[in-house]
């Protein structure tokens, strides 16, 4: 009975197949931009950071923001909006030409300075469960990490800003219905080559698995390589703003080495698993990397400076 049904609902697919593809692709372009549509509903509740009660953005940071707007040229302005952030980078997210434009959530620690380390050691930080200790050794070397420079900080906000310009979130969710449409045309074409449709059920079953897999392996080198190209442009588009932006860069991805070494410690063996001891992420699989090196990523930024000042 299972099988009768199932072969109805191969044959019917076989039929509409172009209908069948169309609706796919833009489904899988629909989940993946989903969160990006509403970012104010989907992604700010995820990142909201509550200082005293209240999850409003202070003033300083507001009038950083919008500063770093400016030096950008951003025309449309109210169709970017900051909020405060509980991770120690920026992070943002949003499409600028859609309605509900976009958002970029500024870490509460960039309230921090050199003068005056309130803006970090007044807030709670945890690491694998336990409180972090501001006064420990390492405690004061994540605190130091933490504090940025003006020039780094706008680097930092620029960088997401530039991010959601060059229609980022855009591409990455472009990648998926692509790649299905890419494998399967050249799995269709391929079968209709070498003659399977009138084979044996048993063939076109392990062909089409042999095509799933192949088309699952090439999304996620596709996806990682146009994630790390989309990276590598968006740095190059922010250091090349100014001379202050790009040195802003290069100080910025030195503290995110030096965060990561600190957490490295603190986090003990599972530290040791995600962060090399320069600082660096160890990839999650052994075939996947989704995100530059950051030291690849200043070493990018350090010759671009080198360029400009020759």
């Amino acid at each position: 009975m299972a099988s009768r049904f199932l072969g109805k609902v191969a044959a019917m697919v076989e039929r509409h197949r172009t209908g069948f593809l169309i609706v796919s692709c833009a489904g899988l372009l629909g989940a993946n931009l989903a969160f990006h549509t509403v970012p104010q509903k989907t992604f700010k509740p995820l990142y909201q950071a509550w200082v005293k009660g209240q999850p409003e953005l202070s003033e300083k940071l507001h009038n950083l923001f919008r500063e770093v707007l400016s030096d950008l040229q951003v025309k449309s302005e109210n169709n970017y909006q900051a909020f405060a952030a509980f991770s120690f980078h920026p992070v943002s997210a949003g499409v600028p030409w859609l309605p509900a434009g976009c958002v970029v959530g500024i870490p509460i620690s960039f309230d921090g300075t050199a003068d005056d380390e309130h803006g970090i050691v007044n807030h709670v930080v945890m690491v694998e469960g336990k409180e972090v200790d501001w006064k420990s050794t390492e405690g004061l070397a994540l605190k130091e990490a933490l504090i940025l420079s003006l020039e780094a900080q706008k680097f930092a906000i620029a960088r997401e800003v530039m991010y959601l310009q060059n229609n980022g979130p855009l591409i990455h969710a472009a990648v998926a219905p692509i790649c299905l449409a890419g494998t399967y045309v050249s799995a269709v074409a391929i079968k209709q080559l070498l003659g399977l449709y009138s084979g044996p059920v048993v063939f076109r079953g392990l062909y089409n698995l042999a095509v799933a897999i192949i088309g699952f392996v090439g999304y996620c080198l596709s996806y990682d390589t146009v994630s790390r190209a989309v990276d590598y442009r968006t740095d190059r588009s922010t250091a090349t703003i100014s001379t202050d932006f790009a040195k802003g860069g290069v100080e910025f991805y030195n503290k995110i080495l030096t965060q990561n070494k600190t957490l490295r410690t603190l986090m003990g063996k599972k530290g040791e698993k995600i962060y090399a001891p320069n600082g660096n992420l160890f990839p999650r699989y052994w075939f996947r990397l989704k995100h530059p090196s950051c030291t690849s990523r200043r070493d990018l930024i350090i010759s671009i400076l080198s360029m400009s000042q020759e």
